[in-house]
């Protein structure tokens, strides 16, 4: 195993450098992974904007147990040269939130509130390689990993947490199953994960995008989505009544990243009994929110964010099925050394057309 180890640490905004590193020395308790491919997330890209304090960033992270000690091998259930998916979550086990299986809402890995997650942690605490963007990473005892299927390609096996989001507001929080009708606001990375979780649970999918994301509705399409309706230059509420024969929508989802618009057309497009779920944040309030339609139409509305074990483990069973054609999301694949033109693509400011973005260290 490397003695020395190269990362790219976020040092500025909008700026990251390669530094190297000394390889940890592990307790029983702790291991080694090495970074196969790391797909790169909004929030990435989001801290990559701030001037913080340094820190490796990537969480959306694939790769090989490289070494592992002798109490993670037994509690984790993996050994040397295990191919695993990650979550980016260290919860403590302990609260009442890890108790219920809601680990993800753990203060103990909530950045936020002082807590520790991949991804997010600055290298100024110990051992320094809490990120995806690097050759090595190391693990915590309190690391959730999950199984990879050997034969699955990197850039696809990338897509296991966006999937598992998807799995978890589609199946888990929405209840989608065969015979239901889902509409999905946003067609970027996290939409289309989501299309596919509803289409691998028996669902019609309608994708709502506009013209200045046409490719992405056609990809839409190419990767089994039902319908697309491209409302820069289409009547969202026509257009849905014509595809549902006036029965409108049984789940509907935003995940759009800005305005507020989408909130409520939701509201206006989902059935009597419907739900939308709300997967967006959009930082701001919502003018002439309509609050008498949820009433009158008796709609579930419902924030969603994150994924649990379960639905992570639905992804990677899914990813593994090979049903549908996930590397046609990979728009960019990047080096180590490329990090920063990684992020930038991936925040609509590097290469054109960006979707899944990919560093292989």
């Amino acid at each position: 195993m490397a003695r020395k180890v190269i990362a790219a640490v976020a040092v500025g905004e909008k700026q990251t450098e390669l530094q190297e590193f000394e390889m940890p020395q592990l307790s029983s308790e702790e291991a080694i992974l090495r970074v196969e491919i790391v797909g790169v997330c909004g929030t990435d890209v989001s801290y990559y904007s701030k001037n913080q304090e340094p820190r490796i960033l990537g969480h959306h992270v694939v790769g090989y147990i490289e070494k592992i000690g002798d109490v993670a091998s037994k509690k984790w259930g993996f050994i040397e040269g295990d191919r695993v998916a990650m979550e980016e979550y260290i919860p403590c086990g302990q609260c009442e939130a890890c108790r219920t299986g809601v680990y993800r809402s753990c203060i103990f890995t909530d950045p936020r509130s002082g807590g520790i997650r991949y991804g997010t942690i600055p290298i100024s605490l110990k051992p320094s390689l809490w990120g995806g963007f690097s050759q090595y990473m190391f693990l915590h005892p309190n690391t959730v990993l999950h199984k990879m299927a050997q034969h699955v390609p990197a850039v696809e096996a990338a897509l296991t947490l966006p999937l598992a989001n998807g799995f978890e507001w589609m199946s888990i929080e929405g209840g989608v199953k065969p015979g239901k009708v889902v509409a999905i606001h946003g067609p970027g990375q996290q939409g289309l994960a989501c299309g596919l979780a509803a289409k691998a649970a028996g669902a019609e999918v309608i994708m709502i995008g506009r013209s200045s994301s046409i490719r992405r509705l056609e990809l839409a399409r190419e990767l089994g989505m039902d319908y697309t309706i491209n409302i820069s230059n289409e009547d969202l509420l026509s257009r849905v009544n014509d595809i549902t024969g006036g029965r409108m929508v049984d789940i509907v989802l935003d995940v759009t990243s800005g305005g507020t618009a989408p909130v409520t057309s939701s509201l206006e497009i989902a059935k009597k009994g419907g739900t939308v779920l709300l997967g967006a944040y959009k930082y701001e309030t919502i003018p002439e929110f309509n609050s008498d339609l949820i009433i009158k139409n008796t709609l579930t509305v419902k924030g969603v964010r994150g994924h649990s074990y379960q639905s992570v483990k639905m992804a990677t069973e899914f990813i593994a099925s090979r049903q549908f054609p996930l590397s046609k999301l990979n728009s960019h694949n990047y080096r180590l050394d490329q990090v920063d033109l990684a992020l930038k693509t991936a925040g609509g400011e590097g290469e054109p057309s960006p979707l899944l973005v990919t560093v292989t260290p």
